[in-house]
């Protein structure tokens, strides 16, 4: 079966994680994805000795061509017009305005061709009062609420250790693009898509706000506790080589729950009877389940709970987590070769059609590889042409 966005072209001026992830869903759909960077390469973009970046970069950007291209200068901007006339999105996460500022905004390009679809993703959003305040993922962390609910309660707020809103974002704007081209094919017209980080967080503070509305107060930092204490066991426990997260939510999961660990009497205590007692008696609670997880290893503890069909996982490390066989095997990791990195465990695309395989991961091009081909095909420049491009520093 073809891919699902098979024929779709677009520009992807996405930098760090929150563009480039759209652009990188757009490619592993089928669509074709054309990175545009200026000449000196995005932020990410690592010269000379592997760095932190390296990594990230190839994760993001595989599956894309390369081009330049200098936004700043009249040629480029005309170049960038006659393109846009044969492609279907031009995604971008710059700071609102700055499109604008350069005569190549939505309302610009789309004046190019009216089919166009512009999508912006931004920390705030084009409008509003915080539209033009600076926008990353730890000051969105904090911006959104989530800092407030992360932590323990006798500590300072705590940051996710993943970039949880940069990621929202892109998932969040790819979204809005697919969405457009379904209703491109219905009317014909593209669309302005605005998407910014602290919308698309938002919902995930559902549980912090339903004990916010129910209190009328504010919900103090809970560390691995279930942000309400309204359900136990519900915690990160030790185990003899690490840790497990464990959850019970309906009875029957605690009922399994003491069966697994030999104590089916607990039941009959009145402090564990039901939910709303084992919430009020949380510490006991979680001292009987650590009592029990600590002279275990992760993965014994693993498979008595899976065999009980209790909800159980391993706190995994990184190394751990590449090196995932389930991951592996789903075909969600492949290992690559990198040239500065070695081998690295690169991911493929969470969206899944049966019948359809994702595209194969590519090695990141070199900054301007495509740059002349790309200019020929969508723009029609000529030998000449763009040689003169070249003279005028348009890439």
């Amino acid at each position: 079966m073809e891919q699902p966005l098979a024929g779709v072209t677009a520009l992807d001026f996405g930098q760090i994680y929150n563009g480039p992830y759209c652009g990188f869903l757009l490619a592993q759909a089928g669509a074709r994805v054309i990175k545009v960077e200026s000449p000196l390469g995005e932020p990410l973009r690592a010269r000379g000795e592997p760095s932190a970046a390296s990594y990230p970069f190839a994760l993001l950007n595989a599956g894309k061509e390369s081009i330049t291209l200098n936004i700043k200068s009249a040629a480029g901007q005309a170049a960038l017009k006659r393109m846009v006339r044969e492609v279907d999105v031009v995604l971008e996460n710059f700071a609102p305005g700055t499109m604008d500022r350069y005569g190549i905004g939505a309302s610009a390009l789309r004046q190019e061709n009216p089919r166009l679809i512009y999508a912006a993703g931004t920390g705030y959003g084009a409008t509003g009062p915080h539209r033009d305040y600076l926008g990353m993922d730890i000051t969105i962390q904090a911006m959104s609420g989530i800092m407030s609910i992360t932590g323990q309660e006798d500590t300072p707020p705590l940051k996710s250790g993943a970039a949880l809103c940069d990621f929202f974002g892109g998932v969040h704007l790819y979204g809005a693009i697919v969405s457009a081209l379904y209703q491109r094919q219905r009317t014909g017209e593209g669309a302005v898509i605005d998407v910014a980080m602290q919308d698309a967080v938002f919902p995930a503070l559902a549980s912090a706000l339903g004990g916010y509305y129910l209190s009328g107060k504010e919900v103090p930092r809970r560390g691995n506790r279930h942000l309400g204490l309204s359900l136990a066991p519900y915690n990160v426990y030790r185990a003899k080589d690490g840790h497990v997260a464990m959850i019970c939510i309906r009875e029957g999961h605690w009922r399994r729950l003491i069966k697994a660990i030999g104590q089916p009497e607990l039941g009959e205590r009145p402090e564990f009877a039901d939910m709303p007692s084992r919430a009020v008696h949380i510490d006991e609670v979680d001292a009987v389940v650590e009592a029990w997880t600590e002279t275990r290893t992760r993965d014994e503890i693993f498979r008595i709970m899976q065999a009980h069909r209790v909800i159980c996982a391993s706190v995994q490390t990184l190394e751990e987590v590449v090196n995932d066989p389930h991951l592996h095997e789903r075909g969600t990791l492949e290992w690559r070769e990198h040239p500065g990195l070695g081998r690295i465990a690169l991911c493929r695309t969470p969206l899944r059609y049966e019948g359809v395989t994702p595209p194969e991961l590519t090695d990141v091009p070199a900054l301007s590889a495509d740059t002349q081909r790309v200019l020929q095909e969508l723009g029609g420049y000529g030998e000449d042409e763009l040689e003169a491009l070249q003279q005028a520093e348009a890439f």
